[in-house]
């Protein structure tokens, strides 16, 4: 029987991440090799980690990767269950190389990319790859979705906003300029700030359209009634509601918004200075935006009853 030592366990720790006593435990069930060890503790961890398929995780970062061409992006959101974890060196190197991986991928949709072969291990799955990783962090942990951008005839600008808890892509069609570039970086800024649902009003479906055109015409008709001085019907179908629908969309619509940097212009507008001023063409395709945990149900925890839970046992 090896000699477990304090020097071992630690050396174990700092490989895995895993807790003194798992690695002393794993050292000791494997008479003290470290590769063995290093499995022991995975295979242990991955069999915890099936407990942790009911725990909800809404928490984690965005990351994103640009190639150097700017040709190439894409954005991913991996959730953790605890802001704890995703302030975690390794975590964040993991989600890193999650991005550059979506970059790179051609896989349609998240299912397929979960098995294709990690861009560090050909050997293993990117779920593989991430069920490593929960064996050592101890959290559920799950790589939620990804969106990848090729800029054609144009460059694509990425921006993480507050340590990840959003992550934007901005594609434009145009010469990735100085000007061009720090443009598209100020609409990565509006879109992470104001949260625009399309680039503009051709994008917007004609469902919806008329899913608002009739309640915004419920509405109205209803305020009209209630009110004191009532319009005729014909007027208020005719103009109230085609400008609160118009409103309601410029909101939504990235290129009539008002540009927060400078009042004075629309999204649409500033974009056309900055073209004008640069003499070149410039403006917007598409946008990504990840917000971390969106739409998420978050569960509510009594960290009394938890305490007392766990002392029970």
């Amino acid at each position: 029987m090896a000699n477990i030592t304090a020097g071992m366990v630690k050396e174990l720790r700092e490989m895995t991440g895993a807790g003194m006593m798992d690695c002393k435990k794993a050292l000791t069930a494997t008479d003290g090799d470290m590769d063995k060890s290093v499995q022991w503790l995975r295979e242990n961890g991955l069999a915890k980690a099936a407990k942790k398929e009911s725990r909800i995780a809404a928490e984690g970062i965005c990351a994103a990767y640009v190639s150097e061409d700017s040709k190439i992006a894409a954005v991913v959101e991996v959730n953790s269950e605890t802001d704890f974890v995703a302030k975690n060196e390794k975590f964040q190197t993991f989600v890193a190389k999650v991005a550059k991986q979506a970059a790179d991928t051609s896989s349609a949709d998240i299912g397929e990319f979960l098995a294709e072969p990690w861009c560090e291990d050909s050997s293993i799955t990117v779920k593989d790859a991430l069920a490593n990783l929960v064996a050592v962090i101890g959290e559920k942990l799950d790589i939620r979705r990804f969106s990848k951008i090729v800029a054609d005839d144009g460059f694509v600008v990425s921006y993480i906003h507050n340590g990840g808890k959003l992550g934007i892509l901005v594609e434009m069609a145009g010469e990735a300029t100085e000007a061009a570039v720090e443009c598209a970086k100020n609409v990565a800024m509006q879109v992470c700030a104001m949260k625009p649902s399309f680039v503009d009003k051709n994008e917007v479906p004609a469902d919806f359209i008329a899913s608002e055109t009739e309640i915004i015409t419920k509405e109205a008709l209803k305020e009209n009634a209630e009110s004191k001085k009532p319009k005729p019907e014909n007027i208020v179908i005719e103009k109230i509601v085609p400008g609160r629908l118009d409103k309601e969309l410029k909101e939504m619509c990235l290129v009539d918004q008002v540009y927060v940097k400078d009042g004075e212009f629309t999204v649409a507008k500033y974009v056309e200075k900055v073209a004008k001023d640069s003499g070149s063409a410039l403006s917007i395709k598409s946008f990504v935006r990840f917000e971390t945990g969106e739409g998420i149900e978050k569960k509510e925890e009594d960290f009394a009853a938890e305490v007392a839970k766990q002392m029970g046992q």
